[in-house]
């Protein structure tokens, strides 16, 4: 039995994003995997924004810096540029 587990931030993800996300998660096991779709299970947690970190400091403190609201912390050593779309 497959499980899925995916965490996203609590940022007003809509009923209809979260079947598609099931939906296309189940899908893509069965194609990959061969899995079967009526056992595999995909779990949506949504953590609070303010409990999730990246690069040694909070989501919403690294947004606000990049946007120019705050300057970089000492010792940071996180980019403010974007990758280039290699699309």
């Amino acid at each position: 039995m497959p499980y899925v587990h995916i965490r996203i931030t609590d940022e007003g993800v809509t009923t209809e994003q979260k079947a598609e996300l099931v939906a296309r998660s189940t899908q893509m096991l069965v194609d990959v995997l061969g899995k079967n779709p009526s056992t595999t299970v995909v779990v949506i947690e949504e953590v609070p924004l303010e409990n999730w970190g990246i690069g040694g400091e909070l989501v919403s403190v690294r947004r606000e810096r990049v946007s120019g609201m705050l300057p970089a912390s000492p010792g940071s050593t996180v980019s403010t540029e974007l990758p280039e779309n290699s699309s």
